[in-house]
């Protein structure tokens, strides 16, 4: 019992002092942003997890894939494709923009060859649609 007390007393302290704001500048607490912080566009990230890239403006694209939705009332096609080397997207389920023609050929479920050109934010446009 002597030893358990013994070590409590020397931890404690040793746990505040890792706790401890040791900036040379008081900050708020709560603050999560501090000038000495590591450069988050330098971090390294995980390999298991892959990122989207946003690949310019009107860059075309086909894939492969399933359609999810048909949105008639946004003019969205839904579609759960494979990776997309061309733009550098891997596998995904997205909403593609699409005329009325397009959104007639497709329905839900059916797997479809498609062909696209990328717009601005990342998304793309479809500027045609087969089923397979």
């Amino acid at each position: 019992m002597r030893t358990t007390n013994y070590l409590t007393l020397l931890a404690a302290p040793l746990a505040l002092a890792a706790c401890s704001n040791d900036q040379e500048t008081s900050e708020p607490a709560g603050t999560m942003m501090t000038d000495n912080m590591a450069d988050v566009d330098n971090m390294p990230m995980s390999d298991d997890m892959p990122m989207m890239e946003s690949p310019a403006a009107g860059q075309a694209g086909s894939g492969e894939g399933s359609v999810t939705e048909i949105d008639e009332a946004d003019g969205k096609i839904t579609i759960d494709h494979g990776p997309i080397a061309a733009v550098g997207w891997p596998a995904m389920t997205m909403a593609f923009s699409a005329d009325d023609e397009s959104m007639r050929k497709v329905a839900v479920g059916d797997r479809v060859t498609f062909e696209f050109r990328t717009t601005e934010g990342g998304g793309g446009e479809l500027t045609a649609i087969a089923k397979q």
